[in-house]
């Protein structure tokens, strides 16, 4: 199955507050907030939710195509990332601006603040992905992840002409997109990603209902931290899946990109939205132990194993088998 990947590709500057954040904040003064933390770790890495999850893919044995504006100072980033088997040949290099930033504090709790600089991720609607579809062949699966969002609504717009399923993760996009402009990009979408935030906040500035929603995508997950993730479909009940419990909480930061890629990985192999769920779960345990997007290191061997220890199941490969994961259109096969 071929994973086209679209979104944002950035460096991460990730600090740490020993405090914590909520109590820096006093209610009477919430309307005038001027906070300077000292923090107590600096890491710097790489990161951009398109990049993360087209990391993840990777490390599962797929070689997904990354879809996204960067700056010149991508070299090394991209250079790496092909090593990896990330297809770097659809990205966007701009002449004049450097590769997004993303700046994070996180404290003890796993609460953050966070700021991002766009950069070149402003000439990601220049991409024309009907185009990288005749030059680097067809996906058959698009994940629309948070971008530039003109970017987002053309990609939107390519994906439905050329009748590819596609995945809508708007993630922290919803609060800079209208409601016209959400409505469009989920309209249709296979899939559904948000967190539980999102989950209602898309609801609250699209006015759709919660069943509406479930009418127009073929299937909602949303993530839910430590309880794990919520299936939704029209029609039938809701699916919860458990997250799997781990002792070393490192950094939450990417940790909902790294579920992804587990999802569409088991999506590919033909597994069903549990054991999408379930392996998507297996992913963010990973990357919650590790400090950075795309340090967790894993092979499909290791994420079976832990899918074996996590749920008591028979854990299937999550190489392609050929067939056509559960629910995908009948125009999306899924092959190599």
């Amino acid at each position: 199955m071929r994973i086209a990947v679209t979104g944002s590709v950035a460096t991460d500057h990730l600090m740490t507050f020993p405090g914590r954040i909520s109590d820096q904040l006093l209610a009477d003064k919430l309307d005038r907030i001027s906070l300077s933390f000292l923090v107590d770790t600096l890491e710097i890495r790489d990161g951009g939710v398109a990049a993360n999850i087209a990391y993840g893919l990777a490390r599962l044995g797929h070689r997904p195509l990354l879809v996204a504006a960067v700056g010149r100072d991508f070299r090394d980033y991209g250079r790496r990332l092909a090593e990896l088997g990330v297809r770097t040949s659809a990205v966007h290099a701009s002449e004049t601006r450097h590769t997004a930033r993303f700046l994070c504090t996180t404290d003890p709790d796993g609460n953050q603040l966070a700021s991002f600089y766009a950069g070149a991720m402003a000439e990601a609607a220049d991409i024309d992905l009907v185009d990288v579809m005749n030059r680097c062949g067809r996906a058959d699966l698009v994940l629309i992840g948070a971008d530039a969002p003109a970017a987002m609504l053309r990609h939107t717009r390519a994906c439905r002409a050329l009748e590819i399923p596609y995945a809508a993760d708007p993630a922290q996009q919803l609060a800079r997109l209208e409601g016209p402009e959400i409505r469009e990009l989920t309209d249709g979408a296979h899939l559904l990603f948000t967190n539980e935030y999102e989950h209602e906040l898309l609801l609250r500035k699209t006015g759709w209902t919660h069943t509406e929603v479930l009418r127009r995508v073929g299937t909602w997950i949303t993530t839910l931290g430590e309880k794990g993730s919520r299936i939704e479909r029209a029609g039938s009940p809701a699916e919860d899946v458990s997250a799997v419990p781990t002792d070393a909480v490192v950094d939450p930061t990417g940790v909902g990109d790294a579920f992804r890629a587990g999802y569409l990985a088991a999506l590919a192999a033909g597994h069903t939205s549990v054991r999408c769920a379930q392996t998507g779960s297996v992913m963010a345990s990973l990357a919650l132990s590790a400090v950075g997007t795309q340090t967790y290191d894993t092979t499909p061997e290791g994420v079976r194993e832990l899918l074996r220890t996590a749920y008591g199941a028979d854990a299937h490969p999550l190489g392609d088998h050929g067939g056509r994961p559960e629910g995908t259109p009948a125009g999306g096969g899924a092959h190599r």
